[in-house]
């Protein structure tokens, strides 16, 4: 995933969780603790870019469901880091899968549901796992206006969600301009948790990513990304394939996914598996996610496996996993590709990782070889 291409017979040295050392050839020296990686394909560890894992967990309803605080449709104040449980078994099948790092978000209900995580999938305490709060929710289109229609509230049209964001966003530039305003020993404006969060987004410090599927709702996002000199990120991007270049004149990047699914939803009647090899034909950014638990997890290859039976090629599947997720999350100074600096976040394969009778035999996250969910 770097300029070097594929490194045909190599070595790749660690140390204090980070990769080193990436060369061709032979170590001069061969330590007891090295790792004989006989011949394997030596990959970064997949990265999904689009996931609620740890805040819907695996087996539970309601009990385990902290997905969405749907009382009220705009929520930038809540943070995914707070409703996250590590013990989630699905953290361990993330590993098995090859899954080192997601962005885990809350849902759709609201037109904002609150700050996204990107974390490692190892670990028992999510500020340890956390690698940074790059994403704030947004959502557009049928999932809002199912919660709120049930219960004759706002917002119950396309009209109405789109308003309520640019309320918000309105209000939150407006109590940034007034805290910029104040001198040292003037009165700031009343504390207001929902502008507050929303600062750093206005700031360009946070990315905006919206949950849209039609071709509609993927214009509004990018409309309104325009009015706020928004960082934007399309996610899920169902009918994308259709509008490939008015979204590729924006330079918004799109995570597509799930594409192994049914149509479960009037908005997704357009769902196909060629519309990522389509967006990478009109040279548009993306990433290829489960958008788990719609899809378990530990399918992220076999998702990207599915995209290149729709067309797209080998490389960039796999690069749409690793690399192009990390670009899109804005992390890819640290993981998605194996170079000197990187985290040492690593997995190896004996066969083709897009085939999906393999799964990794060796995952390794942050230099430490991951067995059973732990470390050895």
């Amino acid at each position: 995933m770097t300029d070097k291409g594929i490194i045909e017979r190599g070595f790749v040295c660690v140390e204090n969780g980070k990769i080193v050392k990436v060369c061709d050839g032979v170590p001069e020296v061969i330590e007891f603790e090295d790792i004989d990686a006989e011949g394997s394909i030596l990959l970064p560890g997949f990265i999904d870019a689009h996931t609620h894992l740890g805040i819907l967990e695996n087996g539970l309803d309601f009990e385990g469901d902290d997905c969405n605080e749907a009382s009220d449709p705009f929520t930038p104040q809540m943070r995914v880091i707070d409703g996250v449980n590590p013990y989630d078994y699905c953290f361990k099948e993330a590993v098995m899968g090859g899954v080192t790092t997601v962005m885990t978000s809350p849902g759709s209900a609201n037109t904002c549901g609150g700050s996204m995580l990107v974390m490692k999938t190892t670990g028992t305490c999510a500020d340890d796992m956390a690698v940074a709060a790059a994403g704030m929710k947004f959502a557009l289109g049928e999932n809002p206006k199912s919660v709120y229609n049930g219960r004759d509230e706002s917002p119950k049209t396309r009209m109405a969600a789109a308003a309520i964001i640019r309320e918000g966003l309105y209000k939150a530039k407006r109590y940034l301009s007034d805290c910029e305003a104040a001198e040292e020993d003037s009165e700031l404006p009343d504390f207001d948790a929902k502008c507050e969060a929303l600062i750093p987004l206005l700031k360009g410090d946070m990315k905006a990513h919206f949950h849209c599927h039609r071709a509609d709702d993927i214009c509004t996002a990018i409309r309104i990304a325009k009015e706020f000199h928004l960082d934007a990120v399309i996610v899920h991007g169902t009918e994308a394939h259709l509008i490939p270049e008015i979204i590729k004149k924006t330079g918004v990047p799109v995570i597509c996914g799930p594409i192994l699914c049914d149509r479960c939803k009037p908005e997704m009647k357009n769902l196909t598996i060629e519309a990522p090899a389509i967006l990478r034909k009109h040279d548009i950014n993306i990433a290829i996610c489960t958008d788990h638990t719609v899809i378990p997890i530990q399918y992220l290859s076999a998702t990207a496996a599915l995209a290149v039976k729709g067309g797209m090629s080998e490389d960039d599947a796999l690069y749409s996993i690793t690399k192009g997720s990390a670009c899109i999350l804005g992390v890819e100074e640290r993981m998605g590709s194996i170079a000197e600096g990187m985290d040492a976040d690593l997995q190896m394969y004996r066969k083709d990782p897009l085939d999906l009778r393999e799964d990794p035999w060796f995952v390794m996250i942050d230099g430490k070889e991951c067995v059973n969910n732990g470390f050895r």
